[in-house]
């Protein structure tokens, strides 16, 4: 057998061992969370070094890691609403495991001398897959902005009464964030979490704006920090921010509309206008092709 072939078997077995073992942690949760509650207790430096024991593969990815491609997931991971079953030290494990694997098909399909091409399409494959993680994270993140998008005018308008009727604005934005659903809601209950925890406003809200790119949302931010700053009125800066989210979302509405023209345009030339002249003048055709052939 020759050697590249042997090294790839062997190659695979090993990511594939790594790999079992990152997805044994996954598929059991409870344990996990029982070895850990029993691990209480311990000295701080007993439990550091059981929590290194025990999530090996993922502090490694970590370590492994770029600092740029770590704090891009970590960016995307937060955007993303940060999902819990998919954690980003479980991403970055997945992520390192992924990379013998990646090599070892390379070596197999360079073993078997195949076509140029195909070992091409490996390698690119290959580097695809190992930023599949952020860009599952990046398409969630982008529904999620738009859903805030969405409930950012509603959720305001609610604030805004709760404030008028007498209520101060931490405990309108705690009414809105329990009488809401959605993503808006939970980054809401995360800031009222973090201010419970002892951060102040400014930096509660300022992580609130940082976890997200909707420009509103930003902008809202900037807004309700500046009226602490200075003393403005917490129900005016609301009531003018309510109004203003109707507006751009109204604003927004008539820009689709006005766009489904131009979107509509591109299939009626290229599947609909063509059907229609077969079906007209074709007939046409047919009858001039037979006129012509009797000559």
């Amino acid at each position: 057998m020759p050697i590249s072939i042997l090294l790839s078997c062997v190659a695979v077995a090993i990511a594939l061992g790594v790999m079992v073992w990152a997805l044994a942690g996954t598929l059991q949760p409870a344990r996990s969370r029982t070895l850990a509650n029993l691990q209480r207790g311990l000295g701080a430096a007993d439990a550091e070094g059981t929590q290194e024991t025990g999530r090996g593969l993922e502090l490694l990815g970590r370590r492994l890691t770029p600092p740029t491609f770590v704090r891009l997931l970590e960016r995307q991971h937060a955007r993303a609403g940060r999902p819990a079953e998919w954690t980003v030290d479980r991403l970055l494990g997945l992520k390192l495991a992924w990379v013998p694997t990646a090599l070892a098909l390379l070596l197999l399909v360079v073993a078997t001398q195949q076509q140029p091409l195909l070992v091409m399409m490996t390698l690119v494959v290959g580097v695809a897959v190992y930023f599949v993680p952020e860009l599952l994270l990046l398409s969630r993140g982008q529904e999620r902005d738009q859903l805030i998008q969405q409930q950012l005018a509603d959720t305001l308008d609610q604030m805004t009464i709760a404030v008028e009727a007498g209520l101060g604005f931490d405990s309108a934005m705690t009414r809105a964030a329990a009488n809401g659903k959605g993503a808006l809601a939970d980054e809401l209950t995360r800031t009222l979490q973090d201010m419970r925890m002892g951060r102040s406003r400014r930096q509660a809200f300022e992580d609130l704006a940082a976890r997200s790119d909707v420009v509103d949302l930003r902008r809202f931010v900037r807004a309700i920090l500046q009226a602490d700053a200075y003393g403005i009125s917490i129900g005016d800066v609301l009531r003018t921010q309510a109004a203003e989210m109707r507006l751009k979302r109204r604003q927004r509405a008539e820009e689709a509309a006005q766009k489904v023209p131009v979107k509509v345009l591109m299939p009626l030339m290229l599947f609909i206008l063509p059907v229609m002249f077969i079906v007209v003048m074709g007939p046409a055709a047919m009858d001039m092709i037979a006129a012509f052939s009797n000559m």
